[in-house]
């Protein structure tokens, strides 16, 4: 596929270099040559990761920029072994690795502009998070010493030096109108910046620089303002073009396939693929105690609606049944567990016909054979929840009341329960689940929510004392969890989402493995059946693949 209509050159080397001579990079230009649908898929998958990393760390309560912030954030780079870690390296060194890197680095970030130029709030979403990784990219090249010049020269970023003399003479109202400069000794060795205003409206707004005459006066350790508020501008431009543009690429099927609902793509790990050796073994008997201690409150909930009505209609017999699946319960115990259950309202013949079948091919041993997937937490906040239904997400779905009053009851404390409603009105629903993990397991967890079985993963390690990314010192106050306007992992308002009941909700989204299939009316409405034959259910499992 051609991705730039530019002439590839023959000789990789001399192409890499003239177009990727800095670690930074502005993206004025295309990138060419020839990329294939695996390629283009895995690029584009990798930098959303990278993006939900910064929207995470921003919502976790970190304060932006600082040296805290960035360090965490390089943290995660290097842990995920992301592009970035590999683009920012000498490139005299591992060459072939870092031309490689920064080619990942130039060609995701176009991919990514065709699938979010669509709509105002995809737009708003990427130029937010991709401005703040390229801030943190910028300070952390300023940081380590890496040749930012040559970068402002290749971009035409020419940003004129205050005369000395000037500078003389501006000294007094330097000293006491510039943040974090207040002696003399201070401004020794120090540049500044004069310009238009207009180029530092962030600075002004917070009040850390001098205003006169129309001019901004900015010290070189606020230049990453300068540079960033022109990054913004140009991708911001760039966005409104592509957007333009796109009506050309609808002709190929393949990119609107790998492009359509590409911002509710499921990004964390596969459990599809589980094997039984992987992580712990559920069995039956321990199941109630699980729930309690480690399952994430969605599937709390469908656990405790099973013991006490024992019966769970179609929507939550999937959930909770390939749950369970990832979760390490096999087959046998599996059909064991719902068999006990179930055989307290019917007879065994009536479950071996109407529901042993649904159990054994959610594990693959009915149908096509399929190892269907365990729902994501964005697959669940994005699903229909009917009348009678114990599915859904109780943050999105459960009247705020209802919610408060359960939290009560499962012994959370009062201040966790304050945050999480505050989370829940502002639609922040993942944010929430991870507040109540971090309430129930009495410490921080910094890998956030998005799977109900990493969900009870992390908590299985907590409580195992194996280790993990979860930070597992007992006693220590979990982190403070600050909010802003945008959904995470989803490009919906907030006001939109927290405006939305459970009688009210409308599927919105398909599944990230199948993104453009449609589930008919007739699909949807059986979801919500006490039973379906065997037809009907392969159908809705191919195409609500979860």
């Amino acid at each position: 596929m051609e991705i730039g209509g530019r002439k590839v050159r023959r000789n990789k080397r001399i192409e890499v270099e003239s177009s990727y001579p800095c670690t930074l990079q502005f993206y004025s230009t295309p990138p060419s040559g020839n990329v294939s649908l695996l390629e283009f898929d895995e690029m584009a998958t990798e930098r959303l990761k990278i993006l939900r990393a910064v929207e995470r760390l921003n919502l976790s309560g970190q304060v932006k920029n600082s040296e805290d912030w960035l360090n965490k954030l390089y943290d995660d780079f290097a842990k995920n072994k992301y592009f970035v870690y590999s683009a920012e390296k000498i490139s005299s060194s591992k060459r072939d690795e870092v031309e490689a890197a920064r080619r990942r680095d130039h060609v995701s970030h176009f991919i990514l502009r065709l699938a979010y130029c669509r709509t105002e709030d995809l737009r708003r979403w990427f130029i937010i998070h991709e401005t703040d990784l390229f801030r943190a990219r910028f300070l952390h090249s300023f940081k380590n010493g890496s040749d930012v010049k040559s970068f402002m020269l290749a971009n035409n970023l020419h940003f004129t030096p205050l005369p000395q003399e000037e500078m003389q003479s501006e000294r007094e109202n330097l000293l006491s109108g510039t943040y974090n400069i207040s002696s003399g000794d201070l401004m020794e060795g120090r540049t500044f910046y004069k310009v238009p205003f207009t180029e530092a409206l962030e600075l002004v707004r917070q009040r850390k620089v001098l205003v006169r005459g129309g001019f901004a006066y900015v010290p070189d350790t606020d230049l990453v303002t300068l540079v960033t508020t022109a990054f913004r501008a140009n991708l911001s431009q760039a966005l409104a073009s592509t957007n333009r543009a796109l009506p050309q690429l609808e002709d190929d099927e393949r990119l609107v396939r790998l492009l359509q609902d590409f911002d509710k793509r499921y990004t964390g790990s596969d459990y599809s693929q589980r094997k039984g050796t992987d992580g712990p073994r559920i069995t039956p008997d321990i199941i109630d105690q699980l729930a309690v201690k480690s399952f994430p409150l969605c599937m709390r909930q469908l656990n405790d609606t099973l013991r006490t009505s024992h019966h769970l209609k179609h929507g939550g017999r999937l959930t909770y049944g390939l749950f369970l699946k990832a979760a390490g319960l096999s087959l046998e115990d599996a059909l064991h567990f719902w068999r006990s259950h179930f055989l307290k309202n019917m007879d065994v013949d009536k479950f071996e016909k109407q529901y042993a079948y649904g159990i054994r091919f959610n594990y693959g041993k009915e149908g096509k054979r399929t190892d269907w997937s365990p729902y994501s937490c964005i697959k669940i906040i994005m699903g229909n929840v009917g009348p009678g239904d114990a599915h859904g997400c109780p943050f999105k779905h459960s009247d705020q009341a209802m919610l408060r009053q359960r939290l009560i009851n499962f012994k959370v404390p009062q201040q966790a329960i304050s945050e999480i409603i505050e989370l829940v009105g502002k639609g922040h629903y993942q944010i929430a689940c991870q507040k109540y993990w971090e309430a129930t397991h009495n410490a921080p967890l910094e890998t956030g929510i998005n799977h109900p079985n990493q969900y009870f993963e992390e908590s299985h390690k907590f409580n195992s004392g194996s280790g993990s990314s979860t930070q597992t010192t007992q006693g220590k106050k979990p982190s403070q969890v600050k909010t802003n306007v945008s959904v995470m992992y989803s490009s919906q308002p907030s006001s939109q989402l927290s405006s939305q009941s459970s009688s009210s909700s409308q599927a919105t989204t398909t599944d990230h493995n199948n993104t453009n299939a449609n589930i008919t009316s007739d699909v949807d409405s059986a979801m919500f059946d006490d039973d379906m034959d065997s037809a009907m259910l392969e159908q809705y499992m191919e195409t609500a693949e979860c």
